[in-house]
Formats: C-alpha cells, sequence, structure tokens
C-alpha cells in the first residue's frame, strides 16, 4: 500500500508539470501556467496523498486520489469555457469555434489520470498477528 500510494502520489506531481494545453503562439502550459490556484490546491492534494502513504491510512490515499480527479474534471471543463469567452470578442460563431479550436489538450493529463487512478485502487494492509515468535498473515 505504501508503495503504490507513492507512485500514485509521485505520477500526480510529475503531471502537473507535464504539458497539459498548448496554447497557439504561446506554447505548451503546465498546471501552474493554466490557472495558480488550481495547481497550488492540486500540489496540496499530492502532498495529502504522500503523508497518507507514507502514515499507511488508505482512506486519505484514496481521498487524494478522489479529490484529484474531481480537480481534473474541473480545470478541464474551466479550460474548455475560458477558451470559448476568451475569443468571445470576435462577432462570427464559426470564427469562434475555429479560434478556440486551435487550443489543443495535451498527454499531461494523461499522466495525472494514471497516478489518482493508482491512488484510489489503495487497499488497507493486511493484519499480522505475531504469535511466538511467527508471522501469521
Amino acid at each position: 500500500m505504501k508503495i503504490q500510494g507513492i507512485i500514485g502520489a509521485a505520477l500526480m506531481a510529475a503531471g502537473g508539470m507535464c504539458p497539459l494545453v498548448r496554447v497557439p503562439i504561446l506554447g505548451n502550459w503546465n498546471y501552474f501556467e493554466v490557472d495558480q490556484t488550481l495547481a497550488i490546491t492540486f500540489y496540496v492534494l499530492v502532498v495529502i496523498g504522500m503523508i497518507g502513504a507514507f502514515t499507511e491510512k488508505a482512506g486519505l490515499v484514496k481521498f487524494a486520489g478522489w479529490a484529484g480527479i474531481a480537480l481534473v474534471l474541473l480545470s478541464l471543463y474551466g479550460i474548455h469555457f475560458k477558451t470559448q469567452d476568451s475569443f468571445g470578442f470576435l462577432h462570427f460563431k464559426k470564427l469562434v469555434s475555429f479560434a478556440s479550436g486551435l487550443v489543443k489538450y495535451k498527454w499531461g493529463w494523461f499522466v495525472i489520470l494514471a497516478g489518482t487512478l493508482i491512488m484510489i485502487t489503495v487497499r488497507k494492509p493486511k493484519a499480522v498477528i505475531v504469535q511466538e515468535g511467527y508471522k501469521v498473515a
């Protein structure tokens, strides 16, 4: 359980630094360039997941995983609506949809989701009974 939680949190942390959005002319953006408040919240969840992994609290690791999925979905919807709104000054709907279509999602989201999926599948460790010097599972 400990290794699984650490791997999941590390994948989440690495995914936040991967390219998440490709904006024309400006280049690839990671979580901090998309929105700093969401990025700080995201990395707080990563730290919560790490703490849960090191203290072997499966509920804390699962919470961080589910909250990470919710935050990723919120971020994806926010990016979609922000791109639609950013080109609102254009008066033609086809031009707005073309301009907002230039903003592309990148592969970093898959890395984050892989880390969260690993974290939500964490189970409690089995109880070990020590009996006269022998471990019985």
